[in-house]
């Protein structure tokens, strides 16, 4: 009982000494900054997954026209900039992204459940917990120490761009794979270099909550939607190879 209590205090000394220490190391108008932008991502992932399950239950199905009007708000959210007015437009073109992102799921998660539904868990488990563990360590990681990812990263991505563009013609397996396990990393890296990028913006004057919001959702989406491919895929080879044995 003594050992049970020594440890639960233990652990507590070390919750509080990380909240000490988030405390002193951000003003706290960044701390304020960062739960809203961490409550409007909750609320756009929150969209996203109702528009998922509308699909999936029949109700609502956009189809084509979920994915064009994703193209639409996106570029709408980059034109039409935060002036300290339209904030509630702006968000509400963000939910409506989200919304739209999750039916634009709904067909590939739709043939997940055909195979095996747990996938879905299991990939939402893992973009979750690898969310929060790399935000929590860029936050605690000294100032700005990734933000020299940024061009890497964007370096990474057109690269990327311009061999799925090539490999339309040729069709590569090796290349579509590489590029499905390469884009999770990029992801993953992209929530470090982002979380630090919107704290330092924010320093810099940039409170716009709504594109901060937007950037992470991006990470947070890319990375759930390239887990849900490989998870599947994995699926596929082990039934595949169960009924070269059967």
């Amino acid at each position: 009982m003594a050992t049970s209590t020594a440890t639960y205090a233990s652990f507590q000394d070390r919750i509080q000494g990380f909240i000490n220490g988030f405390g002193d190391k951000y003003e706290p108008y960044v701390r304020t900054h960062l739960a809203k932008v961490y409550m409007v991502l909750g609320a756009a992932t929150a969209s996203t997954a109702v528009g998922a399950a509308l699909h999936l239950w029949g109700v609502i199905n956009l189809g084509l026209l979920a994915a064009l009007a994703s193209l639409g708000l996106v570029l709408g959210l980059h034109f039409y900039r935060d002036d300290g007015k339209n904030y509630y437009t702006r968000l509400s073109m963000l939910m409506a992204f989200g919304f739209c992102s999750g039916q634009t799921l709904g067909p590939l998660m739709q043939y997940i459940i055909s195979i095996n539904p747990s996938i879905i868990l299991t990939a939402l488990t893992g973009t979750v917990v690898t969310f929060i563990s790399l935000s929590l360590g860029a936050l605690l990681a000294e100032r700005g120490k990734y933000l020299y990812l940024g061009g890497l990263l964007i370096s990474v991505i057109n690269t990327m761009a311009l061999l799925s563009l090539f490999n339309m013609f040729f069709q590569s397996y090796f290349v579509q794979q590489t590029q499905l396990y390469v884009g999770v990393f990029v992801m993953a890296a992209f929530v470090v270099f982002d979380t630090q990028n919107i704290v330092e913006k924010c320093r810099a004057g940039n409170r716009d909550v709504v594109q901060h919001a937007l950037d992470l959702f991006f990470d947070v989406l890319s990375m759930f939607r390239r887990l849900l491919i490989i998870l599947t895929q994995k699926e596929e080879r082990k039934r595949e190879e169960r009924r070269k044995r059967n």
